[in-house]
């Protein structure tokens, strides 16, 4: 593990994060640590979007409600716990770390049990990993997104010990948090669940997490161990769990069948159809989320997510001129975020919009809302986000 990765401790994240809310770093912007997203420096302001309504806000987590970023005030490489975006639908369960208990159930040769100090003392593995909700988008100016350092075991590993029987086909992740649904007139208690197929499972970047940006695993983001499954939306990544069962049949709870779940048109052997899908790897995506003024000079930044397929370029597009290409942060990790930044130069006054676009080494190019598949839900929103400013 490199310099760059090891877990900053909360003292030495504090006293940064604190230096850059006072602005006593400004002067020093130029040779701030790799890890940081660039901060104001002296005498540089930030430009205000004007696609953002002035009734757009973000509260402080509150408990059982969701939490997203302002992305215009990004200021670190990683994001802070208490920032990191959160969605859930079944409340946030208290667990207590001693008693807590992961089961490894169904179709294994060994039926497994692990208390949380059994994982931890485990070989442990660490990598850069972030991700949006399935539902993040232009709505909440792509609020619905972090990026942290994570500390767990491997998935793949623990499926080995438990030995995975021939005829298996999915692999259902059970959380703690439960709640009564109403499934044909009848009140049932269900738990969250996700499930991924054998083989997606068996990734070897798949990890259990309990530990977060150096920290233990906050309660809100699934304390005391999370799954995660890097290169997928975040509802890929149970939280608060408490059971992996291996089965021969496809697993259709609500969050696999019903709910996160994309409904768009399709052209399926010639014919337009409806086309239903859960939401799984996240699609490659980029968006701005700042522009900063110093000296008549102006700089464009923003981010870049994907399932972890190596990038060929971010560009950007200032009105109708060509696409330049942009500086990609070389911090980015294969699983992170990728940060982007464009010096924009000669800016004129009035009224201009920007947008950003990210290309892969296949050749694969962001799509503009135009091209992207009719459909009748907001998951997957991935198109182009074209922002518009007054210089």
């Amino acid at each position: 593990m490199n310099q760059d990765d090891k877990p900053i401790d909360s003292s030495r994240r504090d006293i940064l994060k604190g230096a850059l809310g006072t602005g006593a770093l400004a002067a020093g912007a130029a040779s701030l640590p790799s890890f940081m997203f660039p901060a104001l420096a002296q005498g540089e302001q930030l430009v205000p979007f004007t696609d953002v309504p002035d009734t757009f806000n973000v509260r402080p987590v509150r408990p059982n409600a969701t939490h997203y970023l302002d992305t215009r005030e990004i200021t670190t490489y990683f994001t802070d716990n208490d920032d990191f975006y959160l969605v859930q639908h079944y409340g946030q369960p208290e667990i207590d770390n001693d008693s807590y208990r992961l089961k490894v159930t169904g179709m294994v040769d060994n039926e497994l049990e692990f208390s949380l100090q059994d994982l931890m003392a485990r070989d442990n593995i660490e990598q850069q990993v972030g991700f949006e909700c399935g539902g993040n988008g232009r709505r909440l100016f792509q609020g619905l997104i972090g990026n942290a350092r994570w500390r767990g075991v491997s998935l793949a590993k623990i499926l080995e010990e438990a030995g995975i029987q021939d005829g298996a086909k999915e692999i259902v992740f059970f959380g703690t948090d439960t709640a009564t649904e109403t499934i044909r007139e009848r009140d049932v208690e269900k738990a969250w669940a996700r499930s991924l197929s054998v083989e997606d499972a068996m990734q070897t970047d798949n990890m259990l997490a309990f530990e977060m940006n150096g920290e233990p695993l906050p309660h809100y983001h699934g304390k005391p161990v999370r799954a995660l499954i890097p290169g997928w939306y975040g509802v890929a990544n149970v939280k608060w769990l408490n059971q992996i069962h291996v089965q021969d049949t496809r697993y259709m709870g609500r969050f696999m069948g019903r709910d996160y779940v994309t409904l768009k048109k399709e052209n399926v052997g010639g014919v337009e159809r409806w086309v239903e899908n859960s939401v799984t790897t996240m699609n490659l995506k980029s968006s701005i989320v700042r522009v900063t003024e110093m000296g008549g000079q102006h700089k464009i930044q923003g981010f870049a997510l994907n399932d972890g397929t190596s990038l060929e370029s971010i560009e950007v597009k200032i009105d109708d001129g060509p696409w330049e290409r942009a500086e990609i942060n070389p911090r980015s990790t294969k699983y992170s975020w990728k940060l982007f930044s464009y010096d924009w130069s000669n800016a004129t006054p009035g009224e201009h919009t920007i947008v950003s676009r990210v290309t892969d080494v296949n050749g694969n190019v962001q799509a503009t809302q135009e091209e992207l598949p009719e459909k009748v839900s907001y998951w997957e929103d991935f198109g182009q986000f074209p922002r518009t400013i007054r210089i």
